[in-house]
């Protein structure tokens, strides 16, 4: 459930007109213009080998988000600064992902983007304009090196290990949505 469905120009570069755009018509969809093709293949059950069969070699991998983990997806710039202070303070902070669209994916723990308004509620961030969504049950999420058209790839900044699983949101979203408020404000007050 995205809490703002703008869409902020990639940090790294101009984007492709529409690159970032999915015809499936979901704010900030993680696997823009690509689900379409694998998304019937890929279910919390289907195993490798059965994946290895039935998608052709140059589909997508795709996974699908809410059963294993959730994706917190914030821009860049504050995702990076939340990143660097989150382990600088010791934080567990489990998978991230850079897109090629400008934005950083947090992997946490499953069913965090139903509780996502509540949670930033109690910790005071009701702001419903910070440029933070969450992917949960039904949505998919590129896989590196899945590439996003002419954007580039899909790239991991901290892989997944078995010492190295999705946190619980709480421990992040603090955070993360201090750097967003905070980027939100530099911009505003640029701007202005």
């Amino acid at each position: 459930m995205g809490l703002d469905a703008r869409r902020r120009q990639p940090a790294p570069g101009p984007a492709a007109p529409g690159a970032d755009r999915c015809e499936c018509a979901v704010p900030l969809c993680a696997a823009p213009n690509l689900h379409h093709r694998v998304g019937p293949l890929l279910s919390p059950g289907t195993g490798a080998a059965e994946l290895a069969e039935r998608c052709p070699a140059d589909a997508p991998l795709l996974l699908p988000t809410g059963h294993q983990f959730d994706v917190l997806d914030v821009p860049a710039q504050p995702g990076l600064q939340a990143l660097v202070r989150l382990e600088r303070m010791g934080t567990q902070v489990g998978p991230v992902l850079a897109s090629p669209a400008g934005r950083l994916l947090f992997f946490v723990a499953p069913r965090t983007a139903e509780r996502l308004p509540d949670l930033l509620y109690r910790m005071g961030w009701d702001d419903a304009s910070l440029d933070l969504a969450c992917h949960g049950l039904g949505s998919y999420l590129a896989a590196p090196p899945v590439a996003l058209g002419a954007l580039g790839p899909m790239r991991w900044l901290r892989r997944p290990t078995a010492e190295n699983r999705p946190p619980e949101a709480r421990l992040l979203l603090g955070t993360l949505a201090y750097a967003c408020h905070r980027t939100r404000d530099r911009e505003a007050s640029l701007a202005g």
